[in-house]
């Protein structure tokens, strides 16, 4: 299982405001030269999180991103569903276009949906307060230390 850009930036994103302090704000230039991608890339993504409610946006001079709510509230598996389009592992997941021959007797789709809903549920078990337990060391690696 590979997730996408998106996922990945939308991680990233959520990890690095965690690692502000309560109420400084970040903007996305900071953030994208924190990661070294593209500003461009997390346009896109910070207006979708700020759509899903993960994230504030504040417009305007002195405005900024923030979480919008605190890190233990934001569960890891609830971000990866709602940022993956799909989780289709194989083509017999797509509904309507299993062009596999055996697809009627396979046994194959029944364990992968079993290791996706496993690989789930592991998600589902953290929060972002979870992955940022160790908050100097992320601020030194991105350059936030100064």
């Amino acid at each position: 299982m590979r997730l996408t850009n998106y996922t990945d930036y939308s991680l990233r994103v959520l990890i690095y405001l965690a690692l502000k302090k309560p109420g400084e704000l970040a903007n996305i230039t900071e953030i994208a030269e924190s990661y070294r991608i593209s500003r461009n890339h997390l346009t896109k993504v910070i207006h979708e999180l700020g759509k899903m409610g993960f994230i504030h946006t504040i417009r305007g001079r002195g405005g900024g991103i923030k979480l919008a709510l605190p890190p233990e509230e934001i569960n890891i598996g609830e971000i990866v569903r709602k940022t993956e389009d799909d989780f289709n592992i194989v083509e017999c997941f797509s509904q309507g276009s299993a062009h596999c021959v055996i697809s009627p007797v396979c046994g194959l789709k029944h364990v992968l949906n079993r290791a996706l809903s496993a690989y789930l549920a592991v998600l589902d078990e953290y929060t972002l307060a979870d992955i940022v337990k160790s908050p100097f060391d992320y601020r030194s690696l991105l350059g936030m230390e100064k």
